[in-house]
């Protein structure tokens, strides 16, 4: 059967007038901001005091987008006749975000907690040479970071706290017994009595006749 001249027409009105009654969805951005999941991936934040210069997070990028400069430095003895020791320190940490595929692996292989996921997106530039965000920029996004969800109160207690708990009980009950009493000292030794001399015989008193 051929299809009625108008149909289609008759169709995309029908759609349309019930659509006019119900309420509008759209989000008015920028004057209203989108209310982003607790687990949005943003962008990365890092928290400079934690990093090491490790370079894990550079070598396990999948996409290379992730660029480290250090130099070392040398550490004095912190006690007279010690050794004296070398540390890396941090000089550059920049992203390149039109490479960045966000992954969160560089998140996952950071072994001292230095990089986070921000929920901030805004960050959209005209040209893409400044979608390379140096540390400084790395660090104020650090701040965007929502806390971490409470743990689930029927979850295992984790083994660091455990055992910190643990050690911590233990102290608070050697501290709390009573310490033991010293024993009362013993009186000195009497000195031994010296025996007296015999009575002398009384004047006059002569022998047997």
């Amino acid at each position: 059967m051929p299809p009625i001249p108008g149909s289609g027409l008759a169709k995309g009105l029908a759609v349309t007038l019930r659509t006019m009654t119900k309420k509008t969805v759209t989000a008015q951005y920028p004057d209203v901001q989108p209310e982003l999941p607790p687990r949005s991936r943003g962008v990365i934040g890092l928290f400079e005091e934690n990093c090491t210069v490790c370079m894990l997070c550079a070598r396990e990028c999948p996409d290379w987008c992730i660029y480290i400069d250090s130099h070392k430095e040398t550490v004095p003895a912190a006690a007279p006749g010690g050794r004296e020791r070398s540390r890396n320190v941090l000089d550059r940490f920049a992203i390149d975000f039109s490479l960045c595929m966000y992954c969160g692996i560089c998140i996952e292989v950071c072994p001292f907690d230095a990089l986070f996921w921000s929920p901030e997106f805004e960050y959209a530039e005209t040209d893409i040479h400044e979608l390379t965000h140096e540390r400084d920029k790395l660090r104020e996004w650090m701040w965007t970071v929502p806390a971490p969800p409470a743990l689930d109160p029927a979850a295992e207690e984790p083994k660091e706290i455990a055992a910190a708990r643990k050690a911590a009980e233990k102290l608070a009950a050697a501290q709390a017994e009573p310490a033991p009493e010293a024993p009362a000292p013993e009186p000195p030794a009497a000195a031994p009595k010296t025996p007296e001399p015999p009575a002398a015989p009384a004047a006059g008193d002569g022998g047997t006749a």
